[in-house]
């Protein structure tokens, strides 16, 4: 949802390559060459596609940045850090040992805690009930932000704005 969020603000279209499991979009951001990638697979096997984007895609003066969930992280919250373990994330597992390295951006968008009926599952593949949409629209608007900040300013700074407790 983020980067559906960045191609409206950028005004570029995904669109998928023949053959390849992911929708791109390129555009141009303050003189600045921006590349939005969606993997299409399973989130679990979300980094299956890296080989092929780093190889076609992401040059020694690009910056990586990946945009994933996380319960720990309340709804509406956003966090940025610029590296880190798989922390228990399936998709974040899956990414590391694709990219061969843990050294990238990240953007972690808050989906809360499960539920006791539901189950992690299908809480995260779900979609948040009436009451908490509003709130997860809120990081989900957020995340795009901290990544639009992350073109025109440093890293540092887009942690310390984004990082805040109840930000």
């Amino acid at each position: 949802m983020v980067i559906d969020e960045l191609a409206s603000c950028f005004s570029v279209k995904l669109k998928k390559p023949l053959f390849k499991n992911y929708s791109i979009a390129r555009g141009v951001y303050q003189d600045k060459e921006i590349i939005l990638i969606k993997p299409l697979t399973f989130m679990n096997r979300s980094g299956l596609i890296l080989p092929n984007i780093a190889k076609n895609y992401i040059g020694s003066d690009s910056s990586l940045v990946i945009i994933c969930d996380n319960m720990d992280l309340a709804y509406g919250e956003c966090r940025v850090k610029t590296k880190g373990s798989k922390s228990g994330h399936n998709g974040m597992n899956s990414i590391i040992e694709n990219y061969g390295s843990s050294e990238f951006i990240r953007i972690y968008i808050g989906i809360s805690h499960h539920s006791e009926d539901g189950g992690v599952i299908s809480h995260v593949l779900g979609k948040p009930d009436e009451r908490d949409l509003p709130k997860f629209k809120e990081g989900v608007e957020r995340g795009a932000s901290a990544a639009v900040s992350l073109i025109t300013t440093t890293v540092a700074r887009v942690m310390n704005e984004y990082n805040r407790k109840n930000n």
